[in-house]
């Protein structure tokens, strides 16, 4: 592993074994709570071993005892439990927590899996290891992409700062709104491995892939509103990078972005492999999105990424083709089969499973808080955080660079005492229950 552990090889073997699905009911629940804090270790630790480039344990360990899975699952609940139970709890009068952290490991909890996956699909036998529930993972990432298109098209994403007069629900509402957009944005690196993987997809992926979703035309779309980018007042052009918006020098401003190359690898992969593209209906629709493509590949992107070469021809040809009809033929295939399930199971009972929730999960004492405080921070240990960072720590109410630590909890930023003043209202209770945890060590 890396020179930092935050696991030892014993450890997370046995933190991988233990992994299991939850049903929606007991989110927030102990042990719900127990495998959150092991995923966020394992997470944690798979991005160690990455950056640390000394191999890649964590994910060894979950193909190996065939976990991916498990994870598909898990973040396919979650999701659901966003969607249909969380905006229950935002509506209930009676309810109006003290403190916001129970719910919002659970909102949270969606955008950890998804980073651990964006880690560990890098690796081809990953995507294999999930065997059918690549259907369901696919089905997954064609929601995020959509919503992320449609949301590009009305307006930007959130800020991170919020209006000092929100209530605490109100707050994790728009913090879940900006985890949103992040979670869509590993959702495209996700799919972009799966495409590197497109000659072994198995037909009824390929066809949910390239016929049910026609993830070619979205991808250029994609491309097209670029919602990683912005352009402010005064013409100054933003990228979302490293989890915030960062203005873009003129003289890097022709670099290709991250994003936008996994748009293009993707792009590459689907079009250009055989197999996928014999199974792809070129319909005059389809033609058209597709020669947008040509606008987009200028020299200076082809020097950047020369493969996208063989891609500029291959839309030569195209332009060139006859298009087709869609197909009707009876054609027998799998189908994802998570989200209709956990549909079922659960219809009509999301506001039972609320209140559930309410009375036994996110209505915690005192003392319950200070035990879950203590657990917390020794899950999130700072030399572990601050290796991870990829720059500076930011200010935790204006978001410029920081260079001061919160003395009593020594987990929030500050880059002067009046911004740590100013924050006080929404940092004390947070900084009381992490600095009881840890004097409770």
């Amino acid at each position: 592993m890396s020179d930092l552990e935050l696991l030892l090889p014993g450890q997370a073997d046995t933190l991988v074994r233990g992994l299991r699905s939850f049903p929606l009911r007991e989110f927030g629940s102990g042990g719900w709570n127990q495998q959150h804090e092991n995923l966020e270790k394992l997470n944690m630790q798979a991005i160690l071993d990455a950056s640390g480039g000394q191999g890649e344990p964590i994910q060894e360990l979950l193909v190996t005892h065939g976990k991916i899975p498990i994870l598909v699952e898990e973040l396919i609940t979650v999701e659901m439990w966003k969607q249909k139970v969380f905006p229950v709890l935002c509506r209930l009068e009676d309810f109006k927590p003290q403190n916001t952290f129970p719910i919002y490991m659970v909102v949270h909890h969606e955008a950890s899996i998804a980073n651990l996956l964006e880690t560990v699909f890098f690796h081809k036998e990953v995507c294999e290891s999930a065997e059918d529930t690549i259907l369901d993972l696919v089905d997954y990432c064609h929601r995020k992409l959509t919503l992320l298109v449609a949301r590009s098209g009305h307006c930007m994403p959130p800020e991170e700062a919020g209006s000092q007069d929100s209530t605490p629900m109100q707050e994790l509402q728009k913090q879940a709104e900006l985890m949103e957009f992040e979670i869509a944005l590993k959702a495209l690196s996700v799919l972009r491995y799966i495409t590197d993987c497109v000659d072994s997809l198995s037909l009824s992926t390929l066809s949910r892939m390239l016929s049910t979703h026609n993830l070619p035309c979205l991808l250029v779309e994609l491309l097209e509103h670029s919602p990683w980018s912005r352009r402010q007042e005064g013409g100054k052009l933003q990228r979302f990078e490293e989890g915030r918006w960062q203005t873009v020098a003129p003289s890097e401003q022709q670099k290709l972005s991250k994003l936008d190359g996994q748009v293009w690898i993707a792009l590459y992969n689907l079009l250009l492999s055989p197999e996928a593209w014999a199974r792809y209906c070129l319909t005059s629709f389809a033609k058209g999105q597709l020669l947008k493509l040509r606008a987009f590949l200028t020299d200076t992107l082809l020097d950047q990424l020369p493969n996208l070469a063989d891609l500029q021809n291959f839309l030569a040809r195209l332009a060139l083709a006859e298009t087709q009809t869609p197909k009707k033929d009876l054609v027998l295939e799998q189908i994802p089969e998570i989200w209709e399930r956990l549909e079922q199971e659960n219809r009509g009972r999301w506001q039972a499973i609320a209140k559930h929730q309410l009375r036994h999960v996110f209505s915690p004492s005192e003392q319950e808080l200070r035990m879950q405080a203590r657990r917390w921070a020794e899950t999130y240990r700072l030399d572990v955080l601050e290796a991870m960072a990829p720059e500076r720590p930011r200010c935790g109410y204006c978001h410029a660079e920081a260079s001061k630590r919160c003395s009593r909890c020594q987990s929030e930023w500050y880059c002067c005492r009046e911004c740590q003043v100013k924050h006080w209202e929404k940092h004390g209770k947070a900084c009381v229950l992490a600095a009881q945890g840890d004097r409770a060590k």
